[in-house]
């Protein structure tokens, strides 16, 4: 029999975890939305002023079993010809006036209870890579890959000021790739080979908490 680190056990969580997780994702999605539907609505048309275009910032990233689909947060950046990446570092000049203030008090991320209600994501997990990453993992490493990609989650809370990490290095991309990426990929994997529910509260808590 198959255990959890074995890369061809997949899913790795057990049936009843599975229901546990998806149905708190549901129920707790819904209720995002019921009572912070109106602060969306408000950063939404706040950022479609200062962008003069689509308050709503959608990207491909790559959820479980590695399949592409749209994050969808309040727009918080614009474009510029100067910068080809898409690493964002503190004082990263693309990132707008009010962009700073959504992203501080996150929300920015709230569109994303959207994402998991239709279950794309969930509310814990490993966070939801750009293509060239997650998707890029092999062996035991893919087990990453057997759960929902998460708002929040172990590498999220220990990467919290990521941002400011970046700003200090000379080569961001070639950190974050090199030195962020596999240490994410260690916790993320750690967090599904040992996975509880109860965990799961506890995470969301040191979230809300600001931990």
């Amino acid at each position: 029999m198959g255990t959890r680190s074995d890369p061809a056990f997949l899913p790795a969580l057990r049936p009843l975890e599975r229901t546990l997780k998806r149905g708190f994702d549901i129920v707790a999605a819904a209720l995002g939305l019921l009572l912070t539907g109106w602060l969306i609505l408000l950063a939404f048309v706040a950022a479609s002023i200062e962008a003069a275009g689509n308050g709503f910032f959608l990207q491909t990233r790559i959820g479980r079993h590695g399949k592409p689909f749209k994050t969808i947060k309040i727009r918080t950046m614009r474009t510029s010809p100067l910068f080809d990446t898409v690493v964002t570092t503190a004082g990263d000049p693309r990132i707008t006036r009010l962009g700073r203030i959504l992203r501080t008090a996150k929300i920015d991320e709230l569109p994303q209870l959207l994402n998991v209600l239709v279950g794309q994501m969930s509310f814990v997990g490993p966070r939801p890579d750009v293509p060239g990453f997650a998707d890029a993992l092999v062996g035991a490493e893919r087990v990453i890959l057997s759960v929902r990609p998460g708002i929040t989650g172990p590498a999220t809370l220990r990467f919290r000021n990521e941002e400011e990490i970046l700003s200090l290095q000379s080569d961001p991309e070639a950190y974050n790739r090199e030195v962020i990426f596999p240490e994410k990929v260690r916790l993320n994997r750690q967090y599904v080979e040992s996975y509880s529910f109860w965990a799961d509260l506890k995470y969301i808590y040191l979230t809300v908490a600001g931990r």
